[in-house]
């Protein structure tokens, strides 16, 4: 399988970064990690699913507001590798699923030594970070378009 953060590499340099990582298995419905936890290690998505969600309050209660789901191939918890290094979405499985984790200061002094895998690595990772960006910017706009049209539907009853 390929993964998207390790894209352009030679099967030599995807397995040395894989031999970083631990192999996980998270539990349908158990959490990966939570809004504002350290960020210590990226997650390639093996087998199953992870939904990254947001936290909010919603009439009074905390609800899990989706923003993506990531699927085998790919990354979750790139924060690992952006400071201050806090997740800042909640991920949980919602089907046993299956992860590597890799540890950011593992991952890092790898880099570090391979400077032509650090820069693929991250070139693969601004591509994750600028399709995450896209995503939210479309959930904003449509957000707006309804405050908007609800705000010109005021304006028109108001008259």
């Amino acid at each position: 399988m390929e993964h998207e953060l390790l894209k352009g590499l030679s099967p030599t340099e995807i397995e040395q970064v894989l031999a970083l990582g631990n192999r996980m298995t998270v539990s349908s419905g158990a959490s990966l990690f939570r809004l504002g936890d350290p960020a210590d290690s990226l997650y390639l998505t093996v087998r199953g699913r992870i939904r990254l969600t947001l936290p909010m309050m919603v009439r009074g209660r905390e609800e899990d507001i989706l923003v993506e789901e990531r699927s085998p191939g790919q990354t979750v918890g790139w924060s690992a590798l952006v400071p201050p290094y806090r997740f800042t979405l909640s991920a949980t499985a919602p089907l046993e699923t299956e992860v590597i984790a890799l540890p950011r200061e593992a991952l890092r002094v790898f880099c570090e030594t391979s400077p032509a895998v650090g820069y693929k690595i991250g070139m693969n990772l601004a591509v994750v970070v600028g399709n995450r960006l896209q995503q939210v910017q479309a959930m904003w706009l449509r957000e707006m378009q309804h405050i908007v049209e609800l705000k010109s539907i005021y304006v028109e009853a108001a008259r």
